[in-house]
């Protein structure tokens, strides 16, 4: 699949976001992210990328096997399958994306189109659904570790070495970090984030 074939994938035409690339290095030195994080984020894309599917199913078993967070894909208490396709796909780039991507102003907007489509600003919105109206900024921060824990198992499929497994996972790890403080924006009050 291409990214022009991907629903509601608009990477590079969205509005600019409120965090500066001044703000996103800082954040990017406060959790200790640098070039070599970059280098091991590629090796992790290499490694990942043939994997997405089977990363995919396992995160969707996990948020369809709790229902607390298959609520926020729900209307009327029914789970509303289009919407989860739709968000699959979208989610299957992002795992691309956080590893291949440069993080310069087009990654950072697009981190905050992400966390408008989370927030009631925007939620349902891009796929034209109704269902609940936000996700609870808890889950925005809790899924940090889900997102960061499951992925260690993919990243040792390819025969790297220990190591090479450790350097590239906490790659992942800060990478998860950090578009999980900008999807937190539109939750902060202003002046505050």
């Amino acid at each position: 699949m291409t990214t022009s074939n991907i629903p509601g994938y608009t990477y590079g035409a969205v509005g600019a976001s409120p965090v500066s690339l001044a703000d996103l290095d800082l954040l990017k030195k406060t959790v200790l992210f640098g070039e070599e994080d970059v280098r091991y984020l590629q090796m992790a894309g290499d490694v990942l990328e043939p994997q997405t599917d089977q990363i995919l199913d396992l995160w969707y078993g996990f948020v369809g096997g709790n229902a607390h967070l298959v609520h926020y894909f729900t209307h009327n208490g029914q789970p509303n399958m289009d919407y989860l396709t739709r968000v699959r796909a979208r989610f299957g780039q992002w795992i691309s994306d956080t590893c291949r991507r440069a993080y310069d102003q087009n990654w950072l907007n697009y981190q905050h189109e992400i966390a408008l489509r989370h927030h009631s600003l925007k939620k349902n919105q891009t796929d034209g659904v109704q269902a609940v109206p936000i996700v609870h900024f808890r889950y925005m921060v809790a899924f940090i570790f889900p997102i960061t824990f499951t992925i260690k198992g993919f990243l040792a499929n390819k025969g790297h070495d220990t190591e090479t497994v450790e350097k590239m996972h906490a790659a992942w790890f800060k990478a998860v970090t950090l578009t999980s403080l900008l999807w937190c924006h539109p939750y902060i009050k202003e002046g505050e984030f």
